[in-house]
């Protein structure tokens, strides 16, 4: 099968491995052997687990063919953005700081995977402690990773090396983490299906934080199947992530064959602060009008706030408590950080107290506002990235597609959200929408997106690793006294800018309870 074997998706690996007609270790054999040809380029790997891998893989072999297979995962490779800790195996997070660190404990969701069967094949990229300003500077100690339909292209941030390492075939889905968008960004710009779950359904326990109440784990993938199969095995709750909800887990696979009849699609109009290009736009308007098609009912809605609402204070929040995570790193170590981090952390370093407290009372506010939404609608659609996957030769392209994206509003508000790929531009670059369900929805999205893959043409194309020439835009060096002093006009005047929610007794404390199920 060559290669072919390593673009199969979860659900036809998983498929052949039940049927004896794929082993195990070759299948490891040869997802390691297309690390070795292509990650030159693609550039998605950070450390490949090797040895770990083909042990386990002939563990999962042995398993099998004793008649002790555990689930649809037993056997199934998989990798992890560099921000997962692995007992024994170095955790970077893509930064010097860590080039040498080595943990003594495994995060919470490798862990799972790996009881399901699922093998390790390895850390991949990320932007630097899986975070940053949204702009990529060339000067960590990695080399990015390369967008596979095009390697002079980006990958979208910070889940890069999870994005690139499923689309260039190099694993068959990956464990992403998300603040902003970082699952979904990725999964946009690579052609994949990228599911952010409600905040609290998967650990972040073992993954070096970025942001306490903002990030959420979870998975790239090929297809909606594959992310319902993954979601299935990491959803659950964990004592050890005080966020985590304490919560059955539903069967999601089981849900995906009833189709949207009887659907209440909600088209979100009036987005943009930035441009929706016309190809994103019009596979949203196709996307509506072919569920509308299969039985769904399409209803306008508004979001209940303009988009700079949620962009605002998930930016105050963001930095706050990235800063306050990593606070004795950059006392310590700044100089060695990257420019995007480093920017990110300064910026931290300056929010009042005052412009905190209200980012969290507005985030609370919205948050309500948001899930009132799906009392009229089951589901909501929308852009997710606002364009392709722009050059990375192109900086002002790139920070633009990092920024000016509709992600923000389910990272704010802890709702989950899929980016769902709808086919191809004129040059070849994958185009998405967005799907945002109310809390705890993810079966309902699930559907919807296996029933929007078939509808889109053109799932089964893979990319070809074109390109890879083009070299890309380095920044000149630093003025830090300079640039200090520039963030914090910015900083000081998104406070000044950021809506204040007008009462005195509303706690910010409650956005940081896990979501319950009505009553």
């Amino acid at each position: 099968m060559g290669d072919d074997i390593c673009f199969l998706s979860v659900t036809e690996a998983s498929r052949l491995i039940a049927a004896r007609q794929l082993s195990p270790v070759d299948y490891v054999k040869a997802l390691l052997a297309r690390i070795e040809a292509v990650d030159g380029r693609v550039k998605a790997y950070l450390t490949v687990a090797a040895e770990p891998a083909l042990e386990a893989a002939r563990q999962a072999e042995a398993e099998i063919a004793a008649g002790r297979r555990i689930g649809p995962l037993h056997g199934i490779p998989f990798a992890v953005k560099d921000n997962y800790f692995t007992a024994g195996l170095r955790t970077t997070g893509g930064s010097r700081l860590l080039l040498d660190h080595v943990p003594n404990e495994t995060a919470h969701l490798i862990t799972r995977l790996q009881r399901a069967g699922a093998i390790l094949l390895g850390k991949l990229n990320t932007w630097e402690y899986g975070t940053g300003n949204g702009s990529v500077y060339f000067d960590l100690p990695f080399d990015i990773a390369r967008n596979p339909w095009d390697l002079d292209r980006f990958t979208g941030g910070s889940s890069t090396g999870s994005g690139a390492a499923v689309a260039a075939g190099l694993a068959p889905f990956a464990l992403g983490s998300d603040t902003g968008g970082s699952i979904r960004l990725p999964a946009a710009a690579c052609g994949l299906v990228g599911l952010k779950p409600t905040y609290g359904r998967t650990s972040r326990a073992g993954v070096l934080p970025n942001c306490w109440s903002l990030d959420v784990t979870g998975a790239l993938c090929w297809t909606a199947e594959d992310s319902a199969l993954v979601l299935e095995a990491i959803a659950g709750h964990d004592p050890a992530d005080p966020g985590s909800l304490d919560l059955p887990v539903p069967a999601y696979t089981g849900s995906l064959e009833g189709g949207v009849k009887g659907l209440t699609i909600g088209l979100l109009r009036g987005l943009p602060e930035g441009e929706v290009t016309p190809d994103i736009a019009a596979c949203v308007e196709a996307g509506a009008r072919a569920l509308a098609a299969a039985g769904a009912t399409l209803v306008e809605i508004d979001l209940p706030a303009p988009l700079a609402h949620y962009r605002r204070p998930a930016s105050i929040i963001n930095w706050s408590e990235s800063h306050a995570i990593h606070e004795a790193d950059f006392r310590q170590g700044a100089a060695s950080m990257g420019r995007a981090l480093r920017e990110k952390m300064t910026s931290g370093s300056l929010v009042r107290a005052a412009d905190y407290i209200a980012a969290q009372r507005l985030r609370r506010h919205l948050a309500g506002l948001t899930q009132e939404l799906f009392g009229r609608c089951d589901l909501l659609l929308l852009p997710g990235a606002y364009r392709v996957a722009p050059p990375l030769a192109d900086p002002a392209a790139v920070l633009a597609f990092t920024r000016e994206s509709a992600m923000n509003i389910a990272s704010l508000t802890g709702h989950p959200a899929c980016s769902v790929p709808t086919g191809f531009d004129g040059e070849g670059l994958p185009l998405n929408l967005q799907l945002i369900g109310p809390y705890l929805g993810e079966a309902a999205i699930l559907r919807t997106a296996r029933w929007l893959e078939a509808a889109f043409a053109e799932r089964a194309k893979r990319p070809g690793l074109r390109g890879g020439q083009a070299q890309p835009s380095v920044p000149a060096p630093v003025d830090w006294a300079l640039r200090e002093s520039e963030l914090a006009r910015t900083v000081a005047q998104a406070g000044a800018d950021l809506p204040r929610v007008a009462s005195r007794f509303m706690e910010p404390a409650g956005v940081f309870r896990p979501v319950q199920p009505a009553a």
